[in-house]
């Protein structure tokens, strides 16, 4: 009875909206990144194969309009990687993929050439001191070479750099990005801003308006806008949503345990709001939609209140001008 109240819940002449949905195959990584709070998820896990099934039949174009396979684990670690590949290549919807790039070796890279639209590598520095310090784990030379082997082999997928905003990083930029670009990779960006996720980068934090100044002069792309599909289906979100951020909002978690979560900075995965076992993603954001904020979650977080009235509007600004309207 309460599922079909909550798929009921549309007011009428109330459009509704598009989000971006991140997939976590698994919450396990080879990577101990130093701005990636994995020691706040208690119970690592592997995505089911018959989870991911449940988790595509829920995928729907008409209210997504990316799926981002991520989380905070490493895609390529899971053992039915090759398998999940196959699948995603065949499902309607646009998919993109999140890889810190250690084991991208070329079997791989062939296989999601063409199944997804676009694999993001995160990247810390050209300086090896620094990108060890940052990827804690990873091997420097090894993620180099895949990166090369993916920007020569990739024909269909689009190869995007993602570059680390913390401060040892910024110092090295120009380096990091003379490299990338000698080497016939265009495709760099980064975030303008480092999120706070579990409370736990506050030390790192650089203001946005400097970080935007950076991506700005470096001629970088500004990820800000990579979860905004339209500037009407923002409008819609925010007037559906009780609790105004703009962040949760565009955004919708699936766990590797298939649990929808409140919200991607959800780190320990602790406040789920339904599983893809019993309930649609129309139905679990029309639950959302009537949810006010988690202190625990929101009350430490730096993308809570982060777009206020004059920032949407610089934002709007910004998507524009990129668009050209």
């Amino acid at each position: 009875m309460q599922k079909s109240r909550l798929s009921n819940t549309k007011k009428p002449g109330m459009k509704s909206y598009k989000i971006a949905v991140n997939m976590e195959w698994t919450s396990k990584c080879n990577a101990r990144c130093v701005m990636c709070p994995q020691s706040e998820i208690q119970n690592p896990m592997l995505m089911k194969p018959g989870t991911f099934d449940r988790v595509l039949n829920r995928l729907r174009d008409a209210n997504i309009f990316r799926v981002v396979i991520a989380g905070y684990g490493e895609p390529t670690t899971h053992p039915s990687f090759m398998k999940f590949v196959d699948q995603v290549k065949a499902h309607p919807v646009h998919f993109d993929m999140v890889s810190n790039g250690q084991l991208l070796d070329e079997e791989k890279i062939r296989h999601l050439d063409g199944a997804i639209g676009t694999l993001v590598v995160s990247f810390s520095s050209i300086d090896p001191d620094v990108y060890r310090g940052v990827h804690v784990n990873l091997d420097y030379d090894q993620v180099k070479r895949n990166i090369l082997s993916a920007q020569k082999l990739f024909k269909k997928t689009r190869l995007v750099i993602s570059l680390t905003p913390m401060p040892e990083c910024i110092n090295t930029l120009e380096e990091t990005i003379a490299w990338f670009r000698h080497n016939g990779i265009e495709g760099l960006s980064m975030s303008p801003t480092l999120y706070n996720r579990g409370g736990n980068m506050k030390e790192h934090a650089i203001a946005t308006e400097r970080l935007r100044a950076i991506i700005k002069t470096n001629k970088l792309h500004s990820q800000e806008l990579d979860f905004v599909p339209t500037i009407k289906d923002v409008a819609y979100q925010y007037l559906k949503n009780r609790f105004k951020c703009i962040p949760r909002n565009v955004d919708l978690f699936i766990a590797s345990n298939g649990n929808y979560l409140y919200c991607y900075n959800d780190v320990s995965h602790q406040h789920s709001i339904g599983n893809v076992d019993t309930i649609s993603i129309e139905e679990v954001l029309s639950r959302r939609e009537r949810m006010e904020s988690i202190p625990a979650l929101c009350d430490g977080c730096n993308m809570h209140n982060r777009y206020k009235a004059a920032e949407v509007a610089k934002v709007i600004l910004n998507y524009s001008l990129k668009r050209g309207h």
